[in-house]
């Protein structure tokens, strides 16, 4: 149940963005307390929550969000601050896209070993496919503290939902938790099968164009539509047996 100083609206974002906090643990993504996963806060005001900085992912709650606005600037009590670096990424890419009403960033072992190939993610898996039907790349510019690289961040994500930021891991935006959660899990899995298959030795054989052209046309239905839906009470279900309470 929403407390009484927030909208029912605001308190069923904060719960589904404190269970991917919970599920990038569960699936072993998180990276300490560094990366970070962000919504937009449904109303006028254009207020985003994100991560107490300090926290562990597994340990993240709806409650224990922090709400800043455009700036980084807590717009609520909080006992913890917010990470600058991480909000910089995130703020450009909200403020950019109107469809980005979750931003999640992470760090993952095989995510960053992909990124920092020359032809980054290659199309020689199912997986890889629905991704690099949106996928993007943003070259490396050391640690996100400078403001003016959130107008090139912005230019090279374009319209795509996923991207790779070079040397540095991976990105996926969407319209909701569920939405955002599935194009991570459907990127990293493809980098950590892309991973395996260049561990192997041998030549990689690559889907054809065209096959990657017919699923440009399906990808909709499969990373936003009825898979994300589907999928998303079943995760919920996986928090609740193995670690309840994101929603407190």
């Amino acid at each position: 149940m929403a407390p009484t100083d927030m909208s029912p609206e605001e308190w069923t974002t904060r719960c589904d963005l404190a269970a991917l906090y919970r599920l990038a643990a569960l699936h072993g993504w998180d990276d300490l307390i560094f990366t970070h996963i962000s919504a937009r806060v449904p109303g006028p005001d254009h207020h985003f929550l994100i991560n107490p900085y300090g926290m562990m992912f597994e340990e993240i709650t709806a409650s224990s969000l922090v709400k800043v606005d455009r700036a980084g600037e807590k717009v609520a009590p909080s006992d913890y601050d917010v990470n600058p670096a991480g909000f910089i990424i995130h703020s450009a890419v909200h403020e950019a896209r109107e469809d980005a009403l979750f931003v999640m960033h992470l760090h993952t072992v095989a995510g960053v070993a992909v990124s920092a190939q020359r032809d980054g993610l290659r199309p020689i898996s199912q997986h890889s496919l629905f991704p690099l039907a949106s996928l993007s790349y943003h070259d490396y510019e050391g640690v996100a503290l400078n403001p003016e690289e959130k107008v090139r961040l912005v230019a090279d994500l374009g319209r795509t939902s996923l991207m790779m930021l070079r040397n540095h891991g991976l990105l996926t935006l969407g319209h909701s938790a569920a939405d955002t959660f599935l194009k991570m899990f459907m990127l990293q899995r493809a980098c950590e099968i892309q991973i395996a298959a260049q561990a192997g030795g041998g030549p990689l054989i690559e889907i054809p164009a065209s096959i990657l052209a017919g699923i440009r046309a399906q990808s909709d239905k499969v990373m936003r539509g009825s898979g994300a839906s589907l999928a998303w009470p079943g995760l919920l279900r996986r928090l609740a047996r193995q670690n309840p309470g994101h929603d407190t």
